[in-house]
């Protein structure tokens, strides 16, 4: 399929789970060949599979709230390995990965839309059924968060922890 890296991509990013986001560009893939009879012609046809991806991502999440909370017994969950400053990077890709992951979801789905995939706002917009301007003002809210994030990331300048020592 012409579309379906993207789609998985953005699908890796809402689901977090690779199985799920697998899942559910099969359920987006399943649903337009079920519904191309319902394509317009001429219409941007990448727009309309993110438009059902959306809408299965959502289905999902309507069905997860309506069905009982599944609780771990593990009491500490994974081992998860603590990096010092030192090890830090600015252009570090898990920090960025994890300055993402602490935006919302609406911001997430404006810079995947916007910035990851290169939809204009305007087909942004319709793929989220929301004014345009709606999307215009959460991707300028979502760039200005994810810069923020970064830079309370970041590890401060040697000079200044060292001032900060001596205080």
């Amino acid at each position: 399929m012409p579309h379906s890296r993207s789609l998985l991509r953005v699908a890796r990013r809402l689901a977090t789970d690779p199985a799920v986001a697998e899942d559910l560009v099969q359920e987006t893939l399943l649903r337009a060949w079920r519904s191309f009879d319902q394509f317009e012609r001429g219409t941007n046809a990448r727009a309309w599979l993110f438009r059902i991806l959306f809408n299965a991502f959502y289905a999902q999440g309507r069905k997860a709230r309506s069905s009982p909370v599944l609780v771990s017994l593990d009491p500490l969950g994974p081992d998860v390995p603590v990096r010092g400053p030192a090890d830090f990077s600015l252009l570090d890709s898990a920090a960025l990965s994890r300055a993402f992951d602490g935006l919302s979801e609406e911001h997430q789905t404006v810079l995947l839309l916007g910035v990851v995939e290169g939809f204009t706002c305007r087909e942004a917009a319709d793929i989220l059924e929301v004014p345009i301007g709606t999307v215009m003002s959460r991707l300028s809210r979502a760039r200005r968060a994810l810069r923020a994030r970064i830079e309370a990331a970041r590890p401060k300048a040697r000079g200044a922890a060292c001032a900060e020592k001596e205080a």
